[in-house]
């Protein structure tokens, strides 16, 4: 399972990155109802949290903890789980009919989702990790 890890920071990264600017729009179509910028918030972090869990232990291997590693990464998991439910709850099932934002509510909550799946493989490998004893707190193995 560990050899898949990279792959997920990589997926992981794009999709938010992808969910950054559907949330963005969203945003500012709606005046800043608090779901989407949750959503917002929630992707900004889960770059934060990938640039410290994938590029920390490369570049800056004394920065980095795998404890610290493993809290963040269950917390950013519990983001995007609320994340997801309060959005699809907030956009509903809507009939879209060509709309545009419409569209984008849409999208958003498929990449919540799937951001929420990627995250949780992050946390359970980063878990199984630290049952074994083997918590990182040099460079990652790649």
């Amino acid at each position: 399972m560990e050899r898949f890890v990279p792959w997920v920071h990589i997926a992981a990264a794009i999709f938010s990155v992808i969910l950054l600017g559907i949330s963005a729009y969203v945003v500012h179509v709606t005046w800043g109802h608090p779901t989407p910028n949750f959503i917002l918030f929630s992707s900004l972090w889960s770059l934060l949290v990938l640039g410290y869990v994938a590029m920390t232990p490369r570049f800056a291997p004394r920065l980095f903890h795998g404890t610290i590693s493993l809290a963040v990464l269950c917390l950013t998991t519990i983001f995007w789980f609320a994340g997801a439910i309060a959005y699809s709850v907030w956009a509903g099932y809507p009939y879209c009919h060509g709309s545009i934002w419409c569209g984008s509510n849409q999208a958003g909550i498929a990449f919540s989702w799937i951001l929420f799946v990627l995250f949780t493989f992050l946390a359970v490998v980063e878990t199984l990790r630290f049952r074994r004893g083997s918590v990182r707190t040099g460079p990652a193995v790649v």
